[in-house]
């Protein structure tokens, strides 16, 4: 085992009015180990991360770089010492090449670079790690896992020290996910890099890491050597308590066809066609999952359902009653739910507070919320309160803005909320996103017993866990056309997988 620390937190504590993110914690990564972080929404890894990365300070504590004491004042402090911390959400710009976003940012690069020699310092970086991703693509232009390689390559040519990924798989195919648990492997064995890899994904946790560190509200729990580690006794030490693995079963009958799309063409936000002449069905009682990368067109054809987005061409119908052209506010009044995966830009207003995000779309029809065109704010308080027990969203008040919540927290806002409507009809887009083991849990029970009161669910994820567990029939979606339509229960993670790439139906090759 690795004995050399290259990095030590000691005693760090953090706090933000009425929450307390970090309770001194101790941590320390070793030079060239792979050290897993772990626990709950709100346990205090995202404000560990951001301290170490210099965006945030500590309020107490202190922060050791191979030995010597050391604050950060800004991430640029971090990055000049070698930590580089890759996002969840990618720190790229779409327009510009592979290349040209390597050196963005990069202190000692000329300000007129010679791309020339840019190039062969970025081939001898594919060389030595195995890593490639075509130099003069633009960023548009690649896939989720092809990004991430961008944004590990960019992290190499800075000399980076320390690489601290955030989720980094929640966006990649099985294949993709082999592959950079191997990429990481190579660069912490040959070169002594010192990865943090935080995330929710058990499995992948336990296959790509040397050490583990569990945090469970704002504490360190344990931190223990990968040997056989028990994902059962992980969740047990992320959460307090032993969480029984759900098996569902599938229906053995749906209803009526409920929704049918007929040709439909939607365009993205560059006026590009990211949905190609789709034929889709589901029923009432059906969860129809829909598989793919990331930026394959799924985002469009969920908002175009659900009346955010305008289709170019084709009809979308509910019960056989034309939606294609009906406001978002008509689609809500037609009992049609929307979660999105991306709650702040579309689904939550950040300036308001968690209990009228709750109302957002009930207060106008709601005889409980809504008296004669006046608010009666005792029962929306009521409900709020009722509805963040039962989901465990973690905040110290109703009325906290719901700006001010993790990540995890916002999604369980805007999940409560379409969850406990009376729907016939619900679209959700990676409904469990960024949520720890036990929120996952619950939220896919939760979608379950919608299922079983009728309601027809398409459910967009690149969560194949996710599309196997809940979905009767999963659609694959690549570059805006449908690859393949498959009952989940007679198909396996590579063959979804590989048709997310572009292969065929079949066949084992792309």
């Amino acid at each position: 085992m690795k004995s050399e620390i290259i990095l030590e937190l000691k005693g760090i504590t953090k706090s933000f009015p009425g929450v307390l993110a970090n309770k001194d914690i101790d941590f320390e990564l070793k030079k060239g180990e792979i050290h897993a972080l772990v626990g709950e929404n709100g346990a205090g890894k995202s404000t560990l991360m951001k301290i170490i990365s210099g965006i945030q300070k500590p309020d107490e504590g202190e922060i050791f770089f191979k030995g010597k004491p050391i604050m950060f004042n800004s991430p640029r402090d971090s990055i000049s010492v070698g930590i580089v911390m890759v996002y969840q959400h990618f720190q790229l710009i779409p327009s510009l090449s592979v290349a040209q976003n390597i050196i963005l940012g990069v202190e000692n690069e000329k300000f007129m670079p010679d791309f020339s020699i840019v190039r062969k310092k970025i081939e001898s970086l594919y060389e030595k790690y195995s890593i490639y991703v075509d130099p003069e693509a633009k960023i548009w232009q690649l896939s989720a896992g092809e990004k991430q390689r961008v944004e590990i390559i960019k992290a190499l040519y800075s000399n980076v020290k320390v690489l601290i990924l955030d989720e980094p798989t929640s966006a990649l195919t099985p294949q993709e996910v082999d592959r950079l648990i191997v990429i990481l492997r190579n660069m912490s064995s040959t070169e002594n890099l010192s990865v943090i890899f935080v995330s929710h994904k058990l499995p992948e946790v336990t296959e790509a890491s040397d050490r583990i560190t569990v945090l469970r509200g704002g504490k360190k729990v344990t931190t223990i050597v990968n040997e056989n580690v028990n994902h059962a006794f992980l969740v047990k030490e992320m959460v307090g308590k032993k969480i029984r693995k759900t098996i569902f079963s599938r229906k053995s009958s749906i209803g009526r066809v409920l929704c049918e799309i007929e040709d439909l063409e939607v365009e993205n936000d560059r006026g590009l066609t990211a949905v190609r002449g789709i034929n889709l069905s589901f029923s009432e009682g059906e969860v129809l999952g829909i598989a793919g990368i990331s930026g394959n067109g799924q985002r469009e054809l969920g908002e175009a359902i659900v009346g955010l987005r305008k289709s170019k061409k084709g009809k979308i119908k509910i019960n056989g009653e034309e939606i294609t052209k009906c406001s978002p506010r008509e689609i809500i009044d037609k009992r049609i739910g929307f979660i999105s995966e991306d709650p702040l830009t579309s689904g939550l207003a950040k300036d308001l507070s968690i209990k009228d995000n709750l109302v957002l779309t009930s207060y106008r029809s709601s005889h409980l919320f809504n008296r004669k065109g006046f608010l009666n704010y005792k029962a929306i308080e009521q409900f709020s309160k009722e509805v963040i027990d039962k989901f465990d969203v973690k905040t110290p008040t109703i009325d906290l803005k719901v700006e001010k919540l993790s990540g995890g927290n916002m999604q369980k806002v805007i999940l409560s909320r379409e969850l406990s409507r009376d729907l016939k009809c619900l679209v959700v887009n990676c409904p469990t996103k960024g949520l720890d083991v036990a929120a996952r849990d619950f939220i896919w029970r939760a979608l379950i017993s919608l299922r079983d009161a009728g309601v027809g669910i398409i459910m967009i994820s690149d969560d194949l866990d996710e599309i196997q567990t809940l979905s009767d029939m999963v659609a694959v979606m690549y570059n805006g056309e449908i690859k393949g339509i498959l009952e989940t229960k007679s198909t396996n993670r590579e063959e979804i997988g590989l048709l997310m790439m572009g292969g065929e139906e079949g066949n084992d090759t792309i």
